[in-house]
């Protein structure tokens, strides 16, 4: 098996690029306005964030209607779901097999 350390990917290192792939794994869909609130990002920063998860075929994107108004609503594609198990894969294969003190392997 590969070296854990050779299979991040590391558009997920990002603290809110995390935080978002982590959000939409969970909750499939989410609005502009969730998305901006949970990662506690500003509009410009969220939408960087959003739009280089997009360029890299993370997520998609498509506007809504709801009311009186339009929203954007952002979910992982199928390669963003998949690069993103692969990374949590490869984080977890990372600490299990990192010694801690006490802990035998």
């Amino acid at each position: 098996m590969a070296d854990p350390f050779a299979r991040f990917n590391g558009i997920f290192f990002e603290k809110s690029r995390l935080a978002i792939a982590a959000l939409l794994y969970r909750d499939e869909y989410a609005t502009f306005t969730t998305i901006k609130g949970r990662i506690e990002a500003s509009d410009g920063a969220a939408y960087a964030h959003l739009e280089r998860l997009i360029e890299g075929g993370y997520l998609e994107k498509r506007k809504e209607v709801a009311g009186m108004k339009a929203q954007t609503v952002y979910r992982l594609t199928a390669t963003g779901r998949r690069e993103f198990e692969a990374y949590l894969g490869a984080v977890e294969e990372l600490l299990l097999s990192t010694p801690r003190k006490g802990r035998k392997k």
